[in-house]
């Protein structure tokens, strides 16, 4: 018997119809009892070998193969004339069998499509699925499924002659892909479109009526007539997400006239153009605006952004969300007889981090919030200026996450030494997350702004999950004591703090972690006493 490898799951047996695994039935097969064979598994093949038998079983075997090749032709063993012809069973009838796919119900199959969709995005498992068997191509070819994409040429980042060849490539393919199956696309991406940008938007003017969401990343040729052109096929889109893309303010301004009444959120990149786009803000264009987002581009623009807040508080009233991220902004002056704005009764979270030092002051802050006490979420990194007295004034009484983080400058500023207890006394019973890296607040003074935290109501917990005191003068009673009453920690940065033990100072993240932390300073502190 020769050595055979025979590979799993791949040869098929003529006369079968298994409904097990290809693997059950080679074990089925080649190994009853007594056969002779002898089976080694592994994960990606069996390798069948020759099992050495009865010395009698052999010598009779040979035997017969001895005596056919002796008997003439025509002959036939006195065994088979006496034994009776019998009927041989019918053969099963071998039909094609459909899979497990085919017999999924179609409805059943859009819903599993749908949430693996919905977790990963369309691309690329559609385009796989539908070339498992025809009721796979059925369901992957409902335009519901295909209401999220992102489309992005190959080849991005090469010389510019192979990036237009590539472009013009998926090109090809969106002419017939967007109108059989985008249909209903409500939000979609477009990334390092340089050459067929204009193309791809009349083709998503054409056939998707549903858009409602539009990005545009690191694309060039963005003109006031394509932009216009979608606002007018697309009545239902609401949201345009121009950041780090090179698109003139004309556009932008023309496509606010256009759909401004239905715009609820905007992301912008700031430049020389941004003030043109911020006009049209101010005059009411988008009342209905809700999300406002301005940041600096990678070529970091040093003019300072003048921004007028009463005004725009009259243009945006809706607003909920505003970030004026990384820029260098100066509110325009109010005046001395200037009456206050009417501020932003709906905003929900202010976001004003800067990586360098800027002119957000107390009086600043009061300007933009003195009309929002639904705030939950204050970013205010790097804003050396503010204090917490400032904060404290402030009508909001439900925050939940609050960051005063400076990175890296805090070694050139006179930071406030007092006044931490102001704000975890105000809002430590909402605060979620704290970020108080590189304040200088005195050892006495974190003690007792910590110490809030300690003091909820008997059967209550504190709904602080994330502490920030990176580069503090925060002491390890004070840690531990926070870390006690904080059940729900699941993150601690300790990194810089010089009046921790060495082997400490490090960020904990998830709650085994912190309780280490916590052993260990119990450990510390007990060795010192």
């Amino acid at each position: 018997m020769a050595l055979g490898v025979v590979p799993r799951a791949r040869r098929r047996v003529r006369g079968t119809a298994p409904a097990r695994s290809a693997e059950d039935w080679w074990w089925d097969r080649l190994a009853p009892s007594g056969s002779g064979y002898h089976l080694l598994q592994s994960d990606s093949m069996l390798l069948v070998l020759p099992t050495p038998g009865p010395a009698r079983a052999r010598a009779q075997r040979r035997a017969a193969r001895r005596g056919r090749r002796l008997r003439p032709p025509g002959s036939r063993p006195a065994e088979a004339k006496a034994k009776p012809r019998t009927s041989s069973a019918p053969a099963p009838q071998q039909g094609p069998d459909p899979g497990w796919g085919d017999r999924i119900p179609l409805e059943i199959l859009l819903r599993i499509f749908g949430l693996l969709v919905e977790a990963n995005g369309p691309m690329p498992f559609l385009g796989r699925a539908a070339r498992v068997c025809r009721r796979w191509h059925e369901a992957a070819s409902q335009p519901a499924l295909w209401h999220t994409l992102t489309l992005s040429p190959p080849l991005a980042g090469r010389p510019a002659k192979g990036g237009a060849k590539a472009e013009k490539k998926l090109l090809a393919s969106l002419e017939w892909l967007i109108p059989n199956r985008f249909s209903q696309l409500q939000r979609l991406t477009l990334i390092h479109w340089k050459s067929q940008l204009h193309p791809v938007l009349k083709l998503v003017s054409e056939s998707c009526p549903r858009l409602t969401f539009l990005k545009l990343s690191d694309c060039h040729g963005v003109t006031p007539n394509t932009l216009i052109m979608l606002a007018k096929a697309c009545p239902q889109l609401h949201s345009l997400d121009v950041q780090h893309s090179m698109v003139e303010s004309t556009a932008v301004v023309s496509f606010l006239e256009e759909a401004g009444p239905r715009m609820r959120k905007l992301w912008l990149t700031y430049s020389s153009q941004t003030t043109a786009i911020l006009g049209a803000l101010l005059g009411s264009c988008c009342p209905q605006l809700q999300v406002l987002e301005v940041s600096t581009g990678i070529n970091h623009n040093i003019t300072p952004l003048q921004l007028p807040v009463e005004a725009l508080q009259k243009g945006c009233p809706q607003l909920q969300v505003l970030r004026l991220l990384n820029l260098m902004w100066l509110p325009r002056p109010s005046g001395r007889a200037a009456t206050p704005g009417p501020g932003f009764p709906s905003l929900e979270e202010l976001c004003l981090a800067s990586s360098t030092c800027n002119f957000v002051s107390n009086e600043v802050l009061d300007r933009l919030l003195h009309g929002s006490p639904n705030l939950r979420l204050l970013d205010l990194r790097g804003c050396a200026r503010i204090t917490p007295a400032g904060l404290h004034d402030l009508p909001c009484q439900e925050l939940e996450q609050l960051h005063l983080g400076l990175y890296g400058m805090s070694d050139r500023l006179t930071l406030a030494k007092e006044g931490s207890p102001l704000l975890t006394q105000k809002w430590c019973h909402t605060l979620r997350e704290l970020d108080l890296s590189g304040q200088g607040f005195s050892e006495k003074d974190l003690e007792q702004a910590l110490a809030a935290f300690s003091g909820t109501p008997e059967g209550s917990h504190p709904a602080l999950c994330s502490l920030n005191l990176r580069g503090t003068q925060v002491t390890p009673s004070t840690v531990s004591s926070v870390i006690s009453s904080c059940p729900g920690l699941l993150y601690l940065n300790l990194e810089s703090c010089r009046c921790l033990p060495r082997g400490l100072k490090r960020a904990y993240r998830g709650p085994g972690e912190v309780q280490w932390c916590l052993e260990q300073l119990l450990t510390s502190l007990a060795s010192v006493s």
